[in-house]
């Protein structure tokens, strides 16, 4: 019969969802119920925070493994301290209390991912003599402050493309592009805006693709998921036509936080925007995209961040893409309140830039904005702010309209 009837730790809580950052204190008790007298070499209570990943490439002899480890911390505390003689822990129940402080220091949120994962964990452990020692482990979720990025929350992002069609076809395809931010939580609605200019033969539909994008890496090596999370759809575009159209498509409610600030694992999205046309290369716009914890990405819901009057047509931005220009003429967008917060549409802007994912993004003074709050342990999330609707006057634009998530997809890499 065991002498250890329950081996149990505990911790508190210090907000609804449950997470830790750094400079926190876990603190908690680790209990014990004995059926008899026990001698105990030591007991002792530990947190630790690291980093793994592993993968495989080729078969039998060409088969290669690459693996990768990073330790951030580790703090123990010594419940019953080892001597030179063992402590007698008498029958019965016992409650041992802990308090740790975790460091301060840019480390990277929990994640588990295919070929990697991020934890934190808590152990108890319990050492006694020609015994293998006994221990409970738990994991903690982790929430990295690293995530606040305030001077981009509602800093639109704009792109444009110009594709000079090939030997099938005449003429040339010109796209711009703006979505509305850069930082957005789960849950969150992006709004994006796109001008198609056909001056082609051919016929082509607009798309919208949110992306997500891991990086394992290890011994100079990458392993790379990519994986498609939800899409959007236009209606068809015909030859020599230009067409506006407008699309929402939202952050999923499951949506992994970002991380950026782990060398051997990272987790980013990117909304791609592009031209779907037959028997030719299409012409695409992508935005890099941050996914934070609503608290972070709303400080100030259903306000425009910046100091800005309403009728400005928009703040310093962190592309170097001039914004899409909106319909004229027969297309022509009715004044008042944008997409944005903007009292006037954007103006006319040549359309000759494209723009890339891996592009580097030009070094501006950033404007000021006011600080964001990181929540703190006892900051209570606050729920995902609505987002912007699109206003329509009493005749309304001639555009095409989609909105999701009624008509998006999820896992798949394909196009629709």
């Amino acid at each position: 019969m065991s002498r250890i009837k329950e081996f149990d730790l505990t911790y508190e809580a210090l907000n609804e969802a449950g997470t830790f950052s750094e400079g926190d204190t876990v603190s908690g008790r680790v209990s014990l119920t004995l059926a008899k007298n026990t001698k105990v070499k030591s007991l002792s209570v530990k947190v630790k925070g690291e980093a793994r990943v592993r993968w495989s490439e080729g078969s039998q002899d060409d088969r290669r493994s690459y693996s990768a480890h990073r330790k951030y911390f580790k703090i123990k505390e010594c419940l019953v301290a080892e001597n030179d003689k063992d402590t007698v822990l008498s029958e019965g129940v016992h409650q041992f209390k802990f308090r740790m402080k975790l460091p301060q220091g840019e480390m990277p949120s929990t994640f588990k991912g295919l070929h990697g994962n991020i934890d934190y964990t808590l152990e108890a452990k319990m050492s006694r003599s020609w015994r293998f020692p006994s221990g409970v482990q738990k994991h903690i979720c982790f929430l990295s402050r690293s995530l606040t990025h305030p001077q981009q929350v509602m800093c639109p992002q704009s792109g444009s493309v110009n594709k000079q069609m090939g030997i099938f076809s005449k003429g040339q395809v010109q796209m711009s592009a703006t979505v509305d931010r850069k930082v957005c939580a789960p849950g969150d609605t992006l709004s994006v805006v796109a001008k198609i200019h056909n001056f082609s033969s051919k016929t082509m539909r607009p798309k919208f693709s949110l992306h997500q994008k891991i990086v394992y890496s290890a011994s100079g090596s990458t392993k790379t998921s990519d994986t498609s999370l939800c899409k959007g759809l236009g209606e068809t575009i015909a030859a020599n036509r230009e067409e506006t159209v407008y699309c929402q498509l939202k952050i999923p409610d499951d949506a992994i936080y970002s991380i950026q600030n782990c060398d051997i694992l990272s987790n980013n999205y990117y909304l791609k925007v592009y031209l779907d046309i037959s028997f030719a290369t299409d012409p695409e716009v992508v935005f890099p995209l941050v996914i934070v914890p609503a608290g972070f990405a709303n400080p100030q819901a259903h306000e425009v961040v910046g100091p800005y009057p309403p009728e400005a047509v928009g703040g310093p931005s962190y592309s170097d893409f001039p914004p899409p220009a909106f319909p004229v003429g027969p297309y022509h967008v009715p004044p008042g309140p944008g997409p944005y917060g903007y009292s006037a549409p954007f103006p006319a802007q040549p359309v000759n830039i494209t723009s890339g994912y891996n592009n580097q993004w030009p070094q501006q003074p950033a404007p000021y904005f006011p600080a964001a709050t990181f929540p703190s342990s006892s900051v209570h999330y606050q729920a995902p702010a609505a987002s912007h609707q699109f206003q329509q006057g009493e005749g309304p634009p001639s555009y095409m309209d989609i909105s999701l998530p009624s008509s998006y997809t999820r896992g798949s890499d394909h196009k629709i």
